[in-house]
């Protein structure tokens, strides 16, 4: 899922190109993508676009008149640029596109393209009117790099949670995902399943500055990455990161190998030497299978591992082929 680095060179690249265009029109090419009925599509056509912004993990377009544009790509939403469209290509019937396609809005400078991979449609476009209606489709998470250590502090602790799931929670925090929450849970040397009001005020401290400096610092190299071309190659899985889709490499930190917990239609990567004072957390689907027999330790584990099931990824995740 793209999370607040992507969104935010998606945001920055969508307002280079939109600001001050006009919306020529907007095109469904599927039944799942639209979400709304009134407004009507028609009614956006032929005004300007007066800003793009995020909204959590949503991307709006605001448009003369107070109408909004309300993108929210999901798991495997991704968008597409493309050069102004002739008058031929804007009327070709929608039997024509490619199954991944999920519509495009046209605007005066080009044809912005969503796309979805996989049979599990969830992504959605949403016409709105007014800001009271745009209000509505906030989660009321707390901006990690607006919010000051207090504030961040309070919202997380308004309920005791895992910091796995608070962190990934959009109405704890906005936009920060099952990536970056690995990758920030790591640069603060902290367990994924650390309870928020255990927290000491050190490890807060540690928390909250891990937040920032992470978003920040993989947002500034998207952007380099990116180079002011629009981002076309956006991925949850990417070689520089420490431990988020790393099971069982090498931490940068330390060298011992990434572990990972399987849950739901997630999962969690972690380091336990730097992160649970070498302590395995007990994977779900193998501490049922095995009970009292789960390893411990890194050590107890390399000397059971060849006789251990061998963990599946979490259920609807991709496997990532080695190169």
């Amino acid at each position: 899922m793209p999370e607040l680095p992507d969104l935010a060179i998606y945001v920055e690249a969508l307002r280079a190109r939109t600001v001050g265009a006009t919306l020529l029109g907007i095109r469904v090419f599927g039944p799942s993508w639209l979400r709304t009925v009134e407004p009507r599509l028609v009614e956006a056509e032929g005004r300007r676009v007066r800003g793009v912004r995020r909204l959590g993990k949503r991307i709006v377009f605001d448009l003369d008149g107070a109408l909004f544009v309300v993108l929210h790509l999901m798991v495997a939403g991704r968008l597409l640029w493309r050069a102004p469209r002739n008058e031929s290509a804007v009327t070709a019937p929608a039997s024509r596109h490619p199954k991944t396609e999920l519509g495009a809005l046209d605007f005066s400078t080009g044809t912005l393209v969503a796309t979805e991979a996989g049979t599990r449609k969830r992504a959605s476009l949403h016409l709105l009117a007014g800001e009271a209606a745009l209000a509505e489709h906030d989660p009321g998470g707390l901006e990690p790099l607006a919010a000051s250590r207090d504030a961040f502090a309070v919202r997380l602790r308004a309920a005791n949670h895992t910091l796995k799931r608070a962190l990934t929670d959009p109405h704890v925090l906005a936009g920060i995902g099952n990536a970056y929450s690995d990758e920030i849970l790591h640069e603060a040397r902290l367990s994924p399943f650390k309870q928020t009001r255990k927290l000491t005020e050190e490890e807060m401290d540690r928390l909250h500055a891990a937040t920032r400096s992470t978003l920040l610092a993989w947002t500034e190299r998207l952007r380099a990455e990116t180079g002011g071309r629009f981002p076309e190659h956006v991925t949850a899985f990417r070689p520089e990161m420490a431990v988020h889709g790393r099971y069982r490499e090498a931490c940068p930190r330390c060298g011992a190998p990434v572990q990972r917990i399987a849950y739901a239609d997630n999962e969690a990567n972690y380091c336990a030497p730097c992160q649970t004072d070498g302590k395995l957390l007990a994977d779900r689907a193998l501490s049922r299978l095995l009970h009292g027999d789960w390893p411990k330790t890194l050590e107890e584990l390399e000397v059971r591992r060849p006789a251990l099931p061998r963990a599946a990824p979490a259920p609807g995740r991709r496997t990532r082929r080695r190169r």
